[in-house]
């Protein structure tokens, strides 16, 4: 199956810096798979805390990728139970398509486990994200790299990132509602990204006005952003 758009930019987001990979949420294994098949990293590993998916997922790995020089693993437990203190070298840690919220308690679970191990995240969560950001920044973790994609009119952030533990060089700190993904090369990524701060303008002065929470300061962050 091909990837989605989005999914294709993950996975262009990978570098060849890796030791092991990491699909976390895996599903159908669509992205581990376009990973092995461009050998992205020496050992990269499928997760998933559903047995039938993971099962299926195994069967379907050794029909197509039993030869494949990268070396590929199945783990059928939570994110937060990886145990990478049993594996050497650089990690990469993906996780896509779960909300926000979710996936902060992933990173941050990792990060208290394992703070002394070199891993880097590539995050893009479904919702929640200027949370997520302000999670990272209180973390200490430096941006790498994002991208703002939109598919299916929907508007997906993603975010590769590094924990201080992998800091090698200058990288960039993390800013709670994002710099490069404004930054437009092409007409259309500029209507893009107009289009999602648009959105999420909308989206956060509707919750102000049902009076469920303060958010005044997160609409400002919104309406500084020069697009």
């Amino acid at each position: 199956m091909k990837l989605s758009k989005r999914l294709k930019h993950i996975e262009s987001m990978v570098t060849p810096d890796y030791t092991h990979i990491w699909d976390c949420c895996c599903d159908h294994g669509l992205l581990g798979s376009a990973l092995v098949s461009r050998c992205a990293a020496p050992h990269i590993h499928f997760v998933d805390i559903v047995p039938e998916i993971m099962e299926k997922l195994e069967s379907n790995l050794q029909s197509f990728y039993q030869s494949s020089p990268s070396r590929w693993q199945l783990h059928c437990l939570d994110v937060t139970a990886i145990p990478f203190e049993q594996y050497e070298g650089k990690s990469l840690v993906i996780i896509a398509g779960v909300g926000g919220d979710l996936l902060t308690h992933f990173v941050n679970s990792i990060h208290q486990k394992h703070s002394a191990k070199d891993i880097d995240f590539l995050l893009c969560p479904v919702y929640h994200q200027f949370a997520l950001r302000q999670q990272l920044i209180e973390l200490d973790f430096s941006l790498i790299n994002e991208v703002l994609v939109e598919e299916n009119k929907r508007f997906y952030e993603i975010l590769l990132v590094s924990s201080s533990a992998g800091n090698t060089g200058n990288l960039s700190k993390i800013s709670p509602v994002g710099e490069l993904i404004w930054q437009a090369d092409t007409i259309e990524q500029a209507k893009v990204a107009v289009n999602y701060r648009k959105k999420t303008l909308d989206h956060l002065q509707r919750m102000q006005q049902r009076n469920a929470v303060d958010i005044q300061h997160v609409i400002n962050a919104y309406r500084s952003v020069d697009v």
